[in-house]
């Protein structure tokens, strides 16, 4: 078992991604009808898991808990822990603009051009899959908007003046710049973007397909620079920006893909947190926001029709054990505990509880919270898997390890 890390202390205050925010719930919105949206799947209703036997499908001792192990502690506001394809190391990302490797420190720097203010920071980090000397970041540069941008290990280490930036987004606000830049199951980079920030989708870019603001992009990084786009994207030959994949998202802070499905934890407005699964191979979904919210109408008194969208399949109120804005989580798929094998775990950066569910098709089953066996270790910001699979939960200033109790 790994033993804690000290790096040195640093506490910072997230404000509302994946924190929420504050801002005013009342803005009427009208449904949009100029995207072509998937049917929604079946969806499950709010909420609260309830605490049900923990199932067993291995023929040793069965599975009694879980339980947290720390492996590194007093860290400057970890955001994202990944694998490195290749290598058994974990490697994470600190809101302050630098990359880790566990157990050696830190290995680029670029924290002269992030600002490290509220949401905004280094946000989102992936290694290419087939090319693991290729990093891939997703930052807040000096002016506050979106980059992603990539730094080569050319066998002596990431040059951070070394850097070639694939995109750039105009921030309109401080808040709600999305984080997650993840390479799904085709092969092309996927980056979710919030809606611009503000409250009731200020800049209304939700259901503005032509905006990159409130969607996921996918981008070809292997093609000439900055990139190119992927001949089966949606709007390629016109209907919206040919970046976008799918729109109505305020803040997706956390998405993750397992096998055809990406899971997308988005954070909502005042009242409800929402878990979406789509297949990833489905183009131009809509996630509902700002005519939704949850499985609800964003401003009930307007209405509105819930046809079309891809509503979440877990809902949780912020009337729930604290919660206040969606930490989206990963897939199980590691050796350690196969009883909960294909279970997605996820939790919320004010509340800390620990939750987990089976996505069966249809909907979320095997709802389970874990929170009274495990505790809460803080203001959880993310979620990560190390080489085997194995699933970590990342605080402001520590990483956990999920580990089994037989």
């Amino acid at each position: 078992m790994p033993r804690p890390v000290p790096i040195g202390a640093l506490l910072l205050v997230l404000a509302c991604g994946p924190a929420q925010d504050q801002t005013a719930t009342t803005t009427s919105v009208a449904p949009a009808t100029t995207v072509s949206t998937a049917p929604s799947p079946p969806t499950t209703a709010d909420s609260s898991p309830a605490t049900t036997a923990v199932p067993s499908t291995t023929t040793g001792a069965p599975l009694a808990g879980l339980t947290y192990t720390a492996v590194a502690e007093e860290l400057p506001f970890p955001t994202v822990l990944v694998a490195r394809p290749g290598e058994d190391a974990i490697y994470f990302a600190t809101k302050n603009g630098q990359v880790w490797k566990l157990g050696e420190g830190v290995i680029l720097d670029i924290g002269d051009r992030v600002t490290n203010s509220g949401e905004r920071g280094l946000l989102g980090m992936a290694f290419h899959p087939e090319d693991p000397t290729r990093l891939f970041v997703h930052y807040s540069d000096g002016n506050g908007d979106t980059t992603v941008s990539e730094f080569v290990d050319d066998d002596g280490g990431f040059d951070a003046t070394a850097e070639r930036i694939f995109l750039q987004v105009s921030q309109p606000a401080a808040n709600h710049n999305g984080g997650t830049i993840a390479f799904g199951p085709d092969g092309y980079l996927w980056v979710a973007l919030g809606d611009g920030g503000g409250g009731g989708d200020t800049f209304r870019t939700g259901q503005a397909a032509e905006d990159l603001l409130g969607g996921l992009l996918r981008l070809q990084v292997d093609a000439t620079e900055p990139y190119e786009i992927p001949p089966d994207n949606p709007f390629i030959d016109g209907g919206g920006a040919p970046e976008v994949w799918a729109i109505g998202l305020r803040n997706p802070w956390r998405a993750t893909f397992d096998e055809d499905l990406i899971y997308i934890g988005d954070v909502g407005q005042g009242n409800f947190e929402e878990i979406n699964v789509a297949p990833s191979s489905a183009p131009a979904l809509n996630y509902g926001w700002p005519v939704t919210e949850g499985l609800h109408c964003f401003d009930p008194a307007e209405g509105c029709d819930l046809e079309g969208f891809i509503l979440p399949v877990v809902e949780v109120a912020h009337s729930d054990s604290g919660t206040c804005s969606i930490t989206g989580g990963v897939v199980y798929r590691g050796s350690a505990i196969p009883d909960l094998t294909g279970h997605y775990f996820y939790s919320d950066y004010c509340g800390g509880w620990l939750r987990s569910f089976l996505f069966d098709g249809a909907g979320a089953s095997q709802q389970q919270d874990w929170t009274e066996q495990v505790g809460i270790p803080g203001q959880v910001v993310s979620f990560g898997q190390d080489a085997s699979d194995e699933i970590y939960v990342l605080t402001t200033d520590s990483i956990f390890r999920i580990d089994p109790v037989r």
